[in-house]
């Protein structure tokens, strides 16, 4: 028999018991849509939580110490971390954040805290037009490197303004835009608690969706601290790693130098933790959740290849005078198998693509209700889909396709 026509005789099969077929096909279709809509999901959600890592700047190392003597101990950690060289380190800053009135013309980051009432729009997700106050940083000439920001206009903070105790600032392009909209921040004034700065420059956009932006910052000379934040210590640094490799090294190294600071007849604490170690235990949690998940939706699939088993069996009995025929006037027992398999793995088929596509929507409707964001299954989850319930078909075929095959035709011709 002609593969051909193997194709059209299982055609008529399938179509000739529509309502069997469908209510045979159903196991295959949920199980299908359930595992491609999960395991989607759960990807999705790591290539999100990857972006989110990404723009917030891989191969970061937070570092928190405090000495009880009040001694700052960022200018140590400032001179060891550079001695360490690029191939190591690239920048060190603190991650300082500190609460003040920040006003320019008639826009005050007061009148924006009043909208936070109004970031969220009727559906729940964020409205990320509404202007919000921005989030105010001490950092240092390293804070752009050690937080993956770009300067999309003027310049950067120096080495100088550090040292010079300069009132400047840079601003986030959302920062940016709430205060000035379409106008050139550059060179213009600010009042921070009544003091005057001037902008130096704009960090380029990053974080363009969510109300609560990453953009929507504004960086000040950590030197400032006292004018700004009296009374404050900074205790909490970001230092920025050259690799993934090197993150490793310069974290145990920055262990050693914190627990020599604290015990160099000074009291207090200090400790280094890489991102990089909190980014891979969240994937390998993401990646068990998606196994058991997965596992439990497989379940489905296989009553659904035992439903598939069961009418291959039910159309064996059925069509066993035909079988008879067939070997009768000379049909070898391959074709039969062969006949009888592809019937059963275009059933699985045809099921996986139903299946596919529940699954495409599922992922769909998934992705907005638990991340607000749109997620479509990749090109690689669907093609194992369908090869999966291609595959399903033939194993749980076997049986019955070499029953078929083993029937003698004398026997086989009596049936009724």
């Amino acid at each position: 028999m002609k593969l051909q026509q193997a194709i059209k005789m299982a055609f008529k099969s399938i179509l000739g018991n529509k309502g069997r077929s469908f209510l045979t096909m159903l196991g295959i279709i949920i199980g299908i849509a359930s595992v491609m809509t999960i395991v989607s999901t759960v990807n999705g959600m790591n290539q999100q939580s990857l972006k989110q890592f990404e723009a917030m700047g891989t191969n970061k190392i937070e570092v928190s110490a405090y000495l009880y003597n009040g001694q700052n101990t960022f200018d140590s950690l400032y001179d060891y971390c550079n001695s360490l060289g690029s191939d190591l380190v690239l920048g060190v800053t603190p991650n300082a954040q500190f609460n003040a009135t920040v006003v320019y013309g008639s826009k005050s980051s007061k009148a924006m805290e009043k909208n936070q009432e109004n970031m969220w729009n009727g559906d729940g997700t964020q409205n990320s037009s509404v202007a919000l106050p921005p989030t105010l940083y001490f950092g240092s000439d390293q804070y752009a490197v050690c937080n993956n920001f770009q300067i999309a206009a003027g310049r950067d903070l120096s080495n100088i303004d550090i040292k010079n105790y300069n009132q400047v600032c840079i601003l986030g392009a959302r920062a940016a835009q709430n205060f000035f909209n379409y106008a050139n921040p550059v060179g213009q004034t600010m009042q921070v608690n009544g003091l005057p700065f001037t902008v130096v420059g704009v960090y380029a956009e990053k974080d363009p969706d969510s109300s609560w932006s990453m953009d929507n910052l504004i960086v000040f000379p950590y030197t400032l601290s006292r004018t700004l934040n009296p009374g404050s210590q900074m205790n909490d640094f970001v230092v920025k790693a050259a690799s993934n490799d090197a993150a490793v090294e310069a974290t145990s190294r920055i262990s050693g130098f914190l627990s020599g600071l604290t015990n160099n007849g000074n009291s207090g604490w200090g400790y280094a933790n890489s991102n990089n170690q909190w980014q891979n235990s969240q994937n390998e949690y993401t990646t068990m959740i998606s196994m058991v998940l997965g596992g439990i939706a497989a379940i489905s699939l296989l009553v659904g290849g035992i439903g598939i088993m069961n009418i291959m069996l039910v159309t064996v009995t059925e069509r066993t005078r035909e079988i008879g025929i067939r070997r009768a006037i000379g049909a070898e027992r391959s074709s039969i198998v062969t006949q009888f398999l592809i019937e059963a793995a275009m059933l699985c088929g045809i099921g996986g693509v139903i299946g596919i596509a529940i699954g495409t929507a599922g992922t769909r409707i998934a992705g907005k209700l638990l991340m607000k964001i749109t997620i479509w299954p990749s090109l690689g989850i669907t093609l194992c889909a369908f090869l999966l319930s291609v595959v399903l078909g033939i194993l749980f075929g076997i049986y019955p396709a070499a029953k078929a095959s083993k029937l003698q035709p004398v026997e086989a011709l009596r049936a009724e």
